[in-house]
């Protein structure tokens, strides 16, 4: 298994994106998104979804050159219309318009409308976080997830990311989580893989624990939380639910085509962010400083994300960076 350079990954992600269809500067805002979740180890949300990008590329499922739209309906509200396009095109487009905007009011939202899956949820809020930001932000996906006790899929993994600014121009704390037990991309990975998964993670159609991957991708994931708790992780979904799709316009879960599919319709997603500006409290940096000491006080732990140092070279399965070369055109 080779050791490829992050910035190698990134310039052949580009390439693969551009060749098949994609704007420059579209391509590179997908391409650093793809560096980054590579570079944290976040294999689900790196080249796993190149060779999907650049289907839907070509059979025109995301569009490769829309030009979001930017609005700003209120003082404290932004939003933007991706166009059916890359959810990172557009997030890059609105967010001076909504660091702007929560400069001026303390707080404000900003909602990504009709736009591709977003993959890595925290790669957003880390930017509104290293503009000096708290940054909260939701999303939905197609629909994987029953209610507790139920058997039809009403929501998707729905994953919920928070990142809180170091005031250095850093990320003090960052969490990014689906509200299921684990992550769909990983039961499909396990799948691939013809590899078992824990008991806890999902059911399969007749609702009951399985261990098989493909049972479980015929069946429900599981709301964070065993048992009776996981209606807490439900609810978590729920309000991640309501807030990306009622707020931007976009699809509920139950209306979005599986993401990797290489054709149909657009993903048609919302991601809804907030932003605090910390400066509204004089006592935040001092009461964030505290909640840190009182976690570091225990051996062994830390604030989620804190210190974390990005890779500069990743293993990549030899079959994968094939893969990848040759959609980047590079063999």
């Amino acid at each position: 298994m080779p050791r490829i350079e992050i910035s190698e990954i990134e310039k052949l992600s580009k390439a693969a994106l551009m060749r098949h269809g994609a704007d420059e500067w579209i391509a590179a805002s997908v391409a650093d998104a793809i560096r980054q979740a590579e570079a944290t180890g976040n294999r689900i949300c790196g080249l796993y979804y190149l060779e999907s990008y650049c289907q839907q590329l070509q059979s025109g499922r995301v569009n490769g050159t829309a030009v979001p739209e930017v609005m700003r309906p209120r003082p404290g509200s932004v939003r933007v219309d991706a166009k059916f396009g890359f959810a990172q095109a557009a997030f890059e487009r609105a967010l001076p318009e909504a660091v702007a905007a929560a400069r001026d009011c303390g707080t404000a939202s900003l909602a990504v409308c009709h736009a591709h899956t977003c993959t890595s949820l925290g790669y957003f809020t880390g930017q509104i976080a290293r503009a000096g930001l708290i940054g909260l932000g939701l999303t939905n996906a197609t629909p994987i997830v029953a209610p507790p006790g139920g058997k039809t899929r009403v929501i998707g993994t729905n994953p919920i990311a928070f990142s809180v600014p170091d005031g250095q121009g850093g990320i003090a704390m960052q969490f990014d989580q689906s509200t299921t037990t684990v992550a769909l991309g990983k039961i499909t990975m396990a799948k691939a893989a013809n590899e078992p998964i824990p008991e806890g993670w999902a059911v399969d159609k007749d609702g009951n624990p399985t261990t098989d991957a493909a049972a479980a991708l015929g069946g429900s994931l599981v709301s964070l939380g065993a048992g009776a708790a996981g209606y807490k992780g439900w609810g978590f979904g729920l309000m991640a639910e309501i807030l990306a799709a009622g707020l931007t316009g976009s699809l509920a879960s139950q209306d979005v085509a599986p993401l990797k599919a290489p054709e149909g319709a657009p993903h048609d997603l919302g991601q809804f962010y907030l932003l605090i500006d910390p400066g509204m409290s004089d006592h935040f940096a001092t009461r964030l400083a505290r909640v840190a000491e009182g976690v570091a006080a225990n051996e062994g732990a830390r604030m989620p994300g804190q210190g974390r140092v990005l890779a500069k070279t990743v293993e990549v399965p030899d079959t994968l960076w094939s893969q990848v070369q040759g959609l980047a055109g590079a063999v």
